[in-house]
């Protein structure tokens, strides 16, 4: 893969993954198997075909006015499928900024003050929760811009439901994503006994409101009926 991906951009890189035969474009049923190696569900990685259907026409426009009939991506030019109201750690050229990066969990990352007994903050890993999603999607949310917010919205849902460890989002597992490193990680602990210890699927959903009364099965995890087998779907 390093060979493959030493000159692309750190856009390139988190869409590298879904690029199963390495020609720059990403065909509608690479996305779908990409989401199920990822350990999504049948039903979600259908609806990860909306990726195709929104962000096509734009990376076309690198290449041609005319749309493709047949909804691929161009992985050369996904950096013109940049829409507004997003966390702006993407250039407009589709490179890394890196203090944007750490900015955002600065400003966001609620965690040391929930949890008073870190004192040594240079050796606090940071992360979101779910309430520091909330908060950084309002953020960053801009006028007249319906379609960001929906495609911020869906990012982050997707991430979470992806990355989720006690219920937050860890600053080392983001930066993964947005290098596109942590889905490669991810399809292999999936191939391994014992398989990926993060994410929430629908078996937590439903587990945890049944058995406990609440979907945040992080809060419970120390239950005996809580116990989540990690080769479940998210």
């Amino acid at each position: 893969m390093s060979n493959i991906t030493a000159n692309l951009t750190a856009l390139q890189l988190h869409v590298a993954f879904w690029d199963y035969n390495n020609d720059s474009i990403i065909t509608p049923a690479e996305i779908y198997h990409g989401f199920r190696d990822l350990g999504f569900g049948v039903l979600f990685s259908l609806g990860g075909l909306l990726i195709s259907l929104f962000f096509s026409y734009p990376t076309t426009l690198g290449h041609s006015w005319l749309p493709d009939p047949l909804f691929r991506i161009y992985t050369s030019s996904i950096h013109k499928a940049k829409h507004g109201s997003d966390s702006g750690v993407y250039s407009s050229e589709g490179n890394l900024r890196l203090p944007l990066f750490d900015e955002m969990f600065e400003k966001m990352d609620t965690s040391l003050g929930e949890n008073t007994s870190v004192v040594d903050t240079t050796a606090h890993e940071g992360s979101l929760g779910v309430g520091d999603l909330f908060r950084l999607h309002a953020k960053n949310r801009v006028a007249a811009d319906p379609a960001g917010w929906s495609f911020a919205a869906m990012e982050w849902w997707t991430t979470w439901l992806l990355l989720q460890r006690e219920g937050r989002i860890w600053e080392k597992d983001l930066r993964a994503v947005y290098d596109g490193t942590l889905f490669w990680r991810i399809r292999e602990e999936r191939q391994k006994i014992g398989g990926v210890t993060q994410g929430y699927g629908w078996q937590d959903w439903i587990g945890g409101l049944w058995n406990n009364g609440t979907w945040k099965t992080w809060e419970v995890k120390d239950e005996p009926n809580v116990k989540i087998e990690m080769a479940r779907e998210l």
